[in-house]
């Protein structure tokens, strides 16, 4: 396969690995429009994200198995299918609940191309070419929350939240011409033929397996305990403006994508478990380096290290926990990313509230709950470290 094919193909696994902020960041900025043309209640504007977010997090729990029993590429097309007229069905919503319900379905669909995405390149690639492919798909994935929200203001200047929907609805016919050229990746073995139940239980026996999906959880966690109390830490603590917040937020986006494509090319020359562990001793200094700052005169120079630090080695930790729990189910592993998927988003839930229990006067709250969360993924580095020299023996 050429260098120009591969490449092809890891810029659409990447797009198709991007649903989430596709379908969530770009119309974001027009909820309060929405609110007003729709006639509704801010309440149930905002549960049209988590109808949309509860679709993309159970729908890789739901089709992930599946894809390692019947193949990649028909689930893709039909979800494919699926998310460019849910979205389209979206654009000519009459009522907010048929808009949100609609949201739903376009979450499911897309949770669909967020697994076979990444269970296709373990298909394609092994070894380091599969850790620096799925990092480089990861890094076109990190692309889209930060170019999203400005698409959709962009849109918003052209028309009105509904050219958003068409948009994605185009980009699902897109994907849709792009996938179907694929030839099927999964090559069945005796392993795609048992249970669904049996799947989950052969994946969540292993250690190895175990180990990185929790590193790369938790240094995702980190991420979105920055998400969950940025705005209000330099808004309301630095003073900082909304406009100037949006700039350094992008600022930070673009250092996680740096430092996605700096991990594709490190994976070349060092072991993928060393690449680990150094983003996560770098990270566990950048949050000890930010809980200091809680202490000191607040100063914006004294955080913004720490920050951008803290979200750019996302970029390292993500990618490279999540391939080396997939590599170590390579038979499974839609099953093995829909696992993935689910933990991450399930922590998120759960640690973004917890930032704000200390009230919108201080950020200790969140700079603790980064640093436990890279603490605890270095000691579940050791976990999948010490497992990997055994099978290694």
């Amino acid at each position: 396969m050429s260098k120009l094919k591969k490449s092809w193909i890891i810029f659409i696994l990447g797009t198709l690995s991007a649903f989430g902020p596709l379908s969530l960041d770009m119309y974001a900025s027009a909820l309060p429009d929405l609110q007003k043309d729709l006639a509704t209640t801010a309440s149930l504007t905002q549960l049209s994200l988590t109808s949309c977010l509860f679709g993309l997090a159970f729908g890789q729990i739901l089709f992930g198995p599946l894809t390692d029993q019947i193949g990649r590429k028909k689930p893709t097309l039909i979800s494919l299918l699926v998310f460019a007229f849910s979205s389209l069905g979206l654009a000519l919503s009459p009522n907010i609940l048929v808009f949100i319900g609609l949201r739903l379905i376009q979450g499911l669909a897309g949770s669909v191309g967020i697994v076979t995405s990444k269970a296709m390149c373990s298909d394609i690639f092994t070894g380091k070419e599969f850790a620096h492919y799925f990092y480089l798909l990861m890094a076109v994935n990190s692309i889209f929350p930060v170019i999203a929200p400005t698409i959709g203001g962009f849109f918003l200047l052209l028309g009105d939240w509904r050219l958003i929907f068409i948009t994605l609805a185009l980009i699902g016919i897109f994907l849709f011409f792009s996938v179907l050229n694929f030839k099927e990746t999964l090559v069945r073995t005796d392993s795609h033929r048992i249970k669904l139940s049996t799947q989950f239980k052969q994946i969540l026996k292993n250690p190895i397996f175990i180990s990185f999906t929790v590193v790369s959880t938790l240094m995702t966690g980190a991420l979105y305990a920055y998400i969950a109390g940025s705005s209000f830490m330099l808004q309301d603590i630095f003073g900082m403006s909304a406009f100037n917040f949006s700039l350094l937020y992008a600022v930070n986006g673009i250092g996680q994508v740096l430092f996605t494509w700096l991990g594709a090319r490190l994976v070349q020359k060092y072991r993928q478990d060393h690449v680990l562990f150094g983003g996560i001793i770098f990270a566990i200094l950048a949050a000890i380096a930010l809980l200091i700052t809680t202490k000191l005169p607040h100063q914006l120079a004294y955080v913004l290290i720490p920050l951008f630090l803290i979200v750019s080695l996302v970029g390292i930790g993500n990618p490279m926990g999540s391939a080396l729990a997939i590599e170590q189910e390579r038979n499974l592993s839609g099953t093995a990313s829909a696992i993935i998927g689910l933990t991450q988003n399930l922590l998120g839930g759960l640690i973004s509230p917890l930032v704000g229990l200390g009230g919108t006067h201080t950020y200790a709250p969140m700079s603790w709950i980064i640093l436990i969360c890279e603490l605890l993924a270095l000691i579940s580095w050791y976990s999948g470290y010490y497992y990997l020299k055994r099978k290694d023996n």
